[in-house]
C-alpha cells in the first residue's frame, strides 16, 4: 500500500476558461461566469481559489485559462505565483487542460496528486466540500484509482451527465473509514431526458457529474498513454518544457492540432478504475440566469432582485443590476416570470422559459460588427 502523500505532494488545478456566453451582458469573452462577480463579493474563481486554501498551498495551485483571459486573471489573484497561471494558445475542451495541468504539476512533483475542478461552481457548504476533497486526496494517493466526485441528484435535471454507482467501496487495507463514501463507478451517462432523470433520481444509483477529479500524476498519465495517446505524447512533450520559457512556444505549436475532446469521452467512459466520491455537499454549477435565481432572496411575489427594485404587480422575475457607480431604482409593472439585467453598456430582457437561448442572442451579437464589442 502506498503511503499517503503530504501537502506539498497536493495540487488543484483550477480550469478556468469559457466563452461568457451564459451570463450576458455581465460576462463577456475577457469576463466569463467564473471571472464575473455574480454571488458573494467577489468572483467565482477567486472563491474557488479560497475555498482549497485550507488544503493546499497557493504555490500548489494551478490556473488553467486563455491567452484572453489570463490578464483578469493575473489582475484577481495578485498572490498566485506568475508560473502558476497556465494560457491556453487555443481552446481544445477539457481533456487538453487536464493533461497541460498534468505536465505541470508532474515535473515539479511525479508523486504529485492532483484536483482538477471547475472554476465556476457555486459550493456553499464548504467545510464538507474540503472533507470529501480531503478524503478522495488521500485515496487516490495511495493506489492507482480516478475519483470523480457525483453529487446526488435533487431534482430530474435534463442539463448534467450522470453516473450509475455500484456497492460502497471498503477504505484501503490498513486505513481507517473515510468519512465520505466511495463506491465503484459503473457507467456513464449521458444528458437523458426527463423521465429517465426521474429515474435516476428516484432509483438512488446515480450521481450527477460535477465534472470534478482527483487522481496522481502517474494515474493520469497512464490513462492518457492507454485511451489517448496522442494526447499522452503530447502531454510528455509539455512535462519536458513545464518549468521553462520554452513551455509557451511548445503549446503554440502542439495545440491547434489537437482533438477537441472532452476528459468525460476521452478516458473517463472508458477506465475502468473510476471511483465516485459521494458529494453530500450543497452544490450547483450555476447555467444560466434561473438558476443564479435559486441563490437569490425572494419577496413574497416571487421576484429575486440583487438591485433596488420597485414593482407593482411583478411576479417569479430575476432582476440583477451590475451597472457601475450610482444605481438608478428599477422600476417594473406587471412583468412576471422575466429575466431583467442591466450593464453599464447594454440590458438583457428575456423570458425565464428562454434562459438557453441567451447563447443565441451572444452568437447573434458577434456576428453584427456594429455589436461585436459588448460579446
Amino acid at each position: 500500500m502506498k503511503a499517503r502523500t503530504t501537502n506539498n505532494d497536493r495540487y488543484v488545478i483550477i480550469m478556468a476558461g469559457g466563452r461568457g456566453e451564459r451570463f450576458w451582458p455581465v460576462s463577456r469573452e475577457k469576463t466569463p461566469k467564473q471571472l464575473a462577480t455574480l454571488l458573494g463579493g467577489c468572483s467565482f474563481l477567486q472563491q474557488a481559489v479560497e475555498r482549497v486554501l485550507p488544503l493546499v498551498p497557493l504555490t500548489n495551485i494551478l490556473i488553467i485559462t486563455n491567452a484572453l483571459q489570463a490578464p483578469e486573471v493575473r489582475r484577481q489573484l495578485p498572490g498566485l505565483p506568475r508560473e502558476n497561471l497556465i494560457a491556453e494558445p487555443v481552446g481544445r475542451d477539457t481533456c487538453a487542460a487536464v493533461a497541460l495541468g498534468a505536465a505541470v504539476a508532474g515535473q515539479r512533483s511525479t508523486s504529485a496528486v492532483m484536483a482538477v475542478l471547475p472554476a465556476d461552481h457555486v459550493i456553499s457548504e464548504e467545510k464538507k466540500f474540503r472533507q470529501v476533497l480531503a478524503d478522495s486526496f488521500d485515496l487516490a494517493g495511495r493506489g492507482q484509482v480516478i475519483v470523480t466526485i457525483g453529487i446526488k441528484p435533487t431534482e430530474p435535471a435534463t442539463g448534467y451527465g450522470y453516473i450509475r454507482v455500484g456497492p460502497p467501496l471498503p477504505p484501503p487495507q490498513g486505513v481507517g473509514p473515510y468519512k465520505t463514501a466511495f463506491f465503484k463507478a459503473e457507467q456513464f451517462v449521458e444528458k437523458p431526458d426527463f423521465d429517465k432523470a426521474l429515474e435516476y433520481l428516484n432509483g438512488g444509483r446515480h450521481r450527477w457529474n460535477a465534472g470534478m477529479f482527483v487522481w496522481s500524476f502517474v494515474t493520469i498519465t497512464q490513462g492518457l498513454e492507454q485511451h489517448q495517446p496522442e494526447l499522452a505524447a503530447a502531454c510528455q512533450r509539455w512535462f519536458q518544457a513545464a518549468g521553462t520559457p520554452r513551455l509557451a512556444k511548445v503549446l503554440a505549436a502542439d495545440y491547434p492540432g489537437l482533438k477537441k475532446i472532452s476528459i468525460d469521452y476521452a478516458l473517463m467512459e472508458h477506465a475502468q478504475n473510476v471511483v465516485v466520491a459521494d458529494g453530500a455537499f450543497a452544490w450547483d454549477d450555476l447555467g444560466s440566469w434561473t438558476a443564479l435565481g435559486r441563490h437569490l432572496k425572494a419577496d413574497a411575489a416571487g421576484n429575486c432582485a440583487a438591485g433596488e427594485l420597485i414593482h407593482v404587480d411583478g411576479a417569479r422575475n430575476i432582476i440583477f443590476d451590475a451597472r457601475t457607480g450610482r444605481r438608478a431604482p428599477i422600476a417594473v409593472v406587471g412583468l412576471r416570470d422575466a429575466i431583467l439585467v442591466l450593464a453599464d453598456d447594454a440590458v438583457l430582457l428575456a423570458h425565464k422559459s428562454q434562459a438557453q437561448k441567451v447563447k443565441d442572442l451572444v452568437k447573434k451579437l458577434s456576428e453584427d460588427k456594429k455589436y461585436r464589442k459588448l460579446v
